[in-house]
């Protein structure tokens, strides 16, 4: 016997639905998030189920989420949880009916009668370990925190171009220690021009930089640069938002370094970490957000191929008669995918294999970006066998079927 059930949640709330095999409705409910919401949700289970129910019962969910306390929760029920992705439901939704009417109610409807007849097409939650999820944590907040001052940056860039010219010719990295902690002092053209050359200095050496005197030469006359400006009081209040600006980016760095460590530390008590780490252009920053975004469940990809597509490496084929076209995957994971990226553009530098590779696709035509993406695809296909067997990367073997570079 099975049991439908669908999952329409929000931030408080769920509307769930209870179907059979049949497509029959059970029974639907609107219950509370937490743990009322979850003992209710367990009653009607079990009123729809008996005391009888036999052993092989299988209770399948379908919800439009893979994580939080809510699913950890069905999972641990012992209920098989399907994550539907939000597109797909919406064209199960417009599959269904072409009216364009939405409620919650019905969308727990749909869902439930979604996993009834189509979960041989939806993934299942992953069951990662509980390392593997906390390494996901932190090393979320980390990239979180590099796209915050990214975004920063630019806000700092913006306000400087508008009123103070003459700080962008000075300053190369606008979210460097040293650039951050002379724009806290002098955020103003005015007073950056009374800096003296010592006060530069001693900001340069605080961040460690090489040739200080010469940098900070050129820094002092950038600042004492004619420039044009804007109204006193425009140029006062820039001030005050540059001021701001460099103590949030400041503060955003100081986390950035201190999650850092916590994202090494946990990584480095994963098993698998050795196996990351080995592959070319993965270090532990790197290597730690391509197994979180992975996951560890060893059931979760079938083969390299599955693996493949989840990362969005592989690309996908448009064919319709005549017409043949093949392009990158519009919708995937950004962190995987950023990751991914990076990894492949250091490894053509440190892999001879990986460089020849490289090299190949654009002596068919391709771009920097589809060569790299090419590479990209080799690389996750290399780490899924490592993963599977258990053994670190070798050049030799990874590349086997690659021709050798020639030797000078």
């Amino acid at each position: 016997m099975r049991l439908f059930i669908g999952d329409d949640w929000a931030e408080d709330h769920h509307d769930v639905e209870l179907m059979d095999e049949r497509g029959k409705r059970l029974a639907k409910a609107r219950i509370p998030e937490g743990v009322a919401g979850i003992a209710k949700l367990h009653k009607m289970v079990g009123e729809q189920l008996g005391e009888d129910a036999a052993e092989d019962t299988e209770v399948v969910v379908g919800i439009e989420t893979d994580r939080g306390p809510w699913v950890g929760a069905l999972i641990a029920a012992g209920y098989t949880v399907l994550a539907v992705n939000p597109l797909v439901a919406a064209r199960y939704r417009e599959r269904r009916a072409v009216s364009g009417a939405k409620s919650d109610a019905a969308d727990a409807h749909m869902l439930a009668d979604m996993v009834r007849t189509d979960a041989h097409q939806l993934r299942g939650v992953a069951g990662d370990s509980d390392l593997a999820e906390a390494i996901k944590v932190v090393i979320r907040a980390h990239k979180t925190l590099i796209w915050e001052r990214t975004r920063h940056t630019q806000r700092l860039r913006h306000a400087l171009r508008d009123f103070f010219p003459a700080a962008l010719a000075a300053f190369e990295d606008l979210d460097a220690p040293d650039t951050l902690e002379l724009l806290a002092k002098a955020p103003d053209p005015a007073s950056a021009a009374r800096l003296s050359k010592s006060q530069i200095g001693a900001a340069l050496k605080r961040a460690r930089r090489r040739e200080v005197q010469a940098k900070a030469a050129r820094i002092q006359a950038a600042l004492r640069a004619p420039h044009l400006g804007q109204p006193p009081a425009v140029t006062a209040a820039y001030a005050v938002t540059v001021r701001a600006l460099a103590a949030v980016l400041a503060a955003i760095d100081a986390q950035v370094t201190a999650l850092a460590k916590e994202v090494e530390e946990h990584f480095g008590q994963h098993p698998a970490a050795k196996i990351v780490i080995s592959q070319p252009g993965l270090g532990p920053i790197i290597g730690a957000r391509v197994l979180a975004e992975f996951g560890d469940d060893p059931a979760r990809y079938t083969d390299a191929k599955a693996r493949r597509n989840y990362a969005a490496t592989s690309p996908i084929t448009r064919a319709s008669g005549k017409k043949r076209v093949v392009a990158a995957r519009y919708i995937h994971n950004d962190r995987l995918i950023d990751a991914l990226m990076f990894q492949a553009s250091k490894a053509i530098v440190v892999s001879p294999g990986a460089r020849a590779y490289y090299d190949k696709q654009r002596a068919r035509g391709a771009g920097y970006n589809t060569a790299l993406r090419q590479v990209a695809n080799r690389l996750v296909g290399i780490l899924h066998g490592c993963l599977k067997t258990g053994t670190s990367y070798d050049e030799t073997t990874a590349w086997a079927n690659q021709p050798k570079p020639p030797t000078t």
